[in-house]
């Protein structure tokens, strides 16, 4: 019996599941399938985990519960029942009755899922009068209620605020607010932590089961990492290129996995041990008494009424070869330390590079330095341009800061590209030809190919699969390896942090301090 075969419950079990999926087949080509036979059941009440990398088919087969799919999308085979009912017999009204109201749907990137001109409190209320006929007076106490229920301070003066004005954990709050602002049977949380830290992923998550557990809501949790699940989901399934490979309750899955895939996904997070120094390791960065504070301008005169201290009295020295880490929660001022680094903003102190004190140079002088400090950012699809071929943005820093024949540049892009474990043959293709991996790849060639002393790596794994993540540290940690490089790695997972760094310097948003 297939592993699909096993899930699917019958009407005559004892307790009908209020969710139910029977070999789903979808596809955007008839001829491959997306979504292969996909058969799994949710309970009242019950967590199940989908689980699986990107591109295996768990948000479209979530997303095929609430008919939400992209229009190229066609469902080839298979039937979705929710509560008794054949979703597919459902026309647009009856399905618009059930969509934020019985069933609803957290989405992974609340920035792209909210509206940036409409408040947050308006776009909580709207959900709720599409399903309620209340008063103004009514909508308005409703919705600062459901802003106060998922722990947003103040709800009466956020009520106001545009999605720009929260931070990363405040905008997921959100959407959670305007999941279960109708109390829904069936919430669809999908990848609801993606890029946030470690510390906002329990927030959220905790939050998801309290009101779980206050709604008796079913819940599908879908996401790339196992390890969220174990405390969340009382099944998981798991799925890889459109199938579902192997279901079990979640102690099953974690202490006996049998497929060779989930034990894979398992044992995904990053290992080993830093990159050896050199006894020699000569000291390339130091950084005394670095203040990055962001001045708060108020009246009609703008003056400087007060400071936002994002950073505190930084101080450490990082060797030619090391790599150290800077780990703490959103907001705590790691990106902010690291821009500060780069100069591209302001801070006081000093900050030493290869024997310069960078606050000291001119901009003539700090251009010649930019060429041995590089960057790689979170999300390169964000930071590099989708108009230019992947060669181009590789060798975009070469052409500015190295006169070279085409030729040569030509050669040198190739080089880069093998060396990070990308097919040349490639290079004339555009972002959105790669995945996730793949991108951040192109991201560390443009900034490897200039041969530099120093790179700040900005959370280079957040938004990655745990199996990707494992190969980009990896790959860092060989070309640190052959190439003497110094790293200074942004991040929030301690896991990444122990696989990578000599030091790590956690900050608070006030002060940061090397451990002993």
């Amino acid at each position: 019996m297939s592993c699909s075969e096993q899930q699917t419950v019958t009407s005559d079990s004892a307790e009908a599941p209020l969710l139910q999926v029977e070999q789903l087949t979808l596809a955007f080509d008839p001829r491959n399938p997306v979504v292969d036979q996909v058969s799994f059941y949710v309970q009242r009440g019950e967590t199940l985990g989908i689980v699986g990398e990107s591109g295996s088919g768990k948000s479209l087969s979530a997303l095929s519960v609430p008919r939400l799919l992209p229009s190229a999308a066609q469902q080839l085979n298979g039937q979705v029942w929710f509560d008794g009912e054949d979703m597919s017999q459902l026309n647009e009204k009856q399905l618009m009755a059930l969509r934020g109201n019985r069933i609803s749907v957290i989405f992974q990137e609340p920035m792209s899922s909210l509206n940036p001109l409409h408040s947050i409190g308006k776009q909580i209320s709207e959900v709720i009068r599409l399903h309620r006929p209340l008063s103004k007076h009514e909508l308005f106490d409703e919705t600062v209620k459901r802003l106060k229920e998922v722990g947003i301070e103040h709800p009466e003066q956020r009520y106001h605020a545009l999605p720009h004005q929260l931070s990363g954990g405040q905008r997921q709050r959100v959407m959670i607010a305007m999941a279960i602002a109708n109390e829904p049977d069936l919430l669809i949380a999908d990848e609801p932590t993606t890029a946030l830290d470690q510390q906002i992923q329990k927030q959220i998550l905790d939050l998801i089961q309290a009101l779980q557990k206050k709604y008796q809501m079913a819940v599908l949790l879908i996401t790339h990492d196992l390890n969220i699940v174990r405390d969340y989901a009382d099944r998981v399934c798991v799925m890889q290129q459109g199938k579902v490979i192997e279901t079990a309750d979640t102690g099953s899955v974690f202490s006996d996995p049998k497929q060779e895939y989930t034990q894979m996904l398992l044992a995904a997070d990053p290992d080993g041990k830093p990159v050896p120094l050199e006894p020699d390791a000569q000291s390339l960065l130091t950084v005394k008494q670095l203040n990055v504070w962001y001045p708060i301008r108020t009246g009609l005169l703008k003056r400087v009424t007060g400071h936002i201290k994002a950073v505190t009295g930084a101080e450490f020295d990082l060797c030619q070869g090391e790599c150290i880490g800077f780990l703490g929660a959103s907001g705590s001022g790691k990106t902010s330390l690291g821009m500060a680094i780069l100069r591209l903003i302001d801070s006081q102190g000093e900050i030493r590079f290869d024997g310069q004190d960078l606050n000291q140079l001119s901009p003539e002088a700090l251009r010649e330095i930019r060429k041995k400090i590089q960057v790689v950012l979170q999300d390169p699809f964000g930071s590099l341009s989708p108009r230019m071929a992947v060669g181009d943005i590789i060798a975009e820093g070469l052409k500015v800061h190295y006169p070279a024949s085409d030729s040569e540049i030509k050669t040198a892009v190739i080089n880069v590209m093998q060396e990070v474990g990308l097919d040349p043959d490639t290079r004339h293709r555009y972002l959105h030809e790669f995945s996730g991996g793949q991108r951040q790849r192109v991201a560390i060639a443009r900034a490897l190919i200039l041969r530099p002393k120093l790179i700040i790596l900005d959370k280079p794994t957040s938004a990655l699969d745990k199996s990707v993540q494992k190969q980009v540290v990896e790959l860092l940690k060989s070309l640190q390896t052959r190439h003497h490089i110094s790293y200074i790695l942004i991040t929030h997972d301690p896991a990444i942090t122990q696989s990578m760094c000599h030091k790590v310097i956690h900050l608070d948003g006030e002060s940061t301090h090397i451990p002993a």
